[in-house]
């Protein structure tokens, strides 16, 4: 298919929905405008009902040119949206080239949710403070620790510069599993760590690898 062909495809249904509007209008000068047009981001046709942000995928759209250099790898991200609560499916990764995604279940930190409400009540980049903390994040090492199999992450931002000091990790626990919701409507609490079920780390890790974003962040209505 050719890039106007997928350009039409991807405008179409819920294509057209998943682009910023300044992507759109490009998008569509692309289709109606018979002159060379700039190359555009490849576009991400979402399947409708993931329940993905949009204006979270567009940050971390930015934070992917933001930190250009950082990245060789740039054909999927992963999605922290802690707007949500701990009981959803709040971690996406996200294909860019084919537009596919796959959600999982992941906690927050402790001192993020003090209560122990199920829900992200603030970030803290603060050593000890066993919060979560917003941002983009660069994976790294894939490792044997505590918690067995994880991955590093290395903090890119100023909220989270201290990820790697505070041994901030994505890795395997009990706490975040389907069945920790069925008996307590909530997962449990990490020390700040992005924690996913045990059953579905390797397929996270492997989706991901080194080299690639997560971006974490709590966007709500103004």
């Amino acid at each position: 298919m050719n890039r106007r062909a997928f350009t039409r495809l991807a405008l179409s249904g819920a294509g057209l929905a998943a682009l910023s509007p300044s992507m759109a209008a490009a998008a569509l000068a692309d289709v109606t405008d018979g002159t060379p047009q700039v190359p555009l981001p490849r576009p991400v046709p979402l399947v409708p009902g993931t329940g993905i942000n949009l204006e979270l995928l567009d940050r971390a759209r930015a934070a992917l040119d933001r930190h250009g250099p950082a990245f060789a790898l740039r054909d999927r991200v992963a999605l922290a949206d802690f707007a949500m609560a701990s009981k959803a499916m709040r971690f996406h990764i996200v294909d860019l080239i084919d537009g596919r995604t796959s959600s999982y279940l992941v906690s927050h930190g402790r001192g993020s949710d003090p209560d122990h409400s199920g829900w992200l009540q603030h970030f803290s980049n603060v050593p000890d403070s066993l919060a979560t903390s917003a941002g983009a994040y660069k994976t790294g090492q894939i490792y044997d620790g505590v918690h067995g199999a994880a991955m590093r992450l290395i903090g890119l931002d100023p909220m989270n510069s201290n990820a790697e000091a505070r041994a901030i990790v994505i890795h395997g626990a009990a706490y975040a599993t389907e069945d920790h919701i069925a008996r307590w409507g909530k997962l449990g609490r990490s020390e700040g760590c992005l924690a996913v079920a045990p059953h579905i780390l390797p397929q996270v890790l492997g989706m991901l690898g080194p080299g690639r974003l997560v971006y974490a962040d709590k966007i709500t209505a103004a």
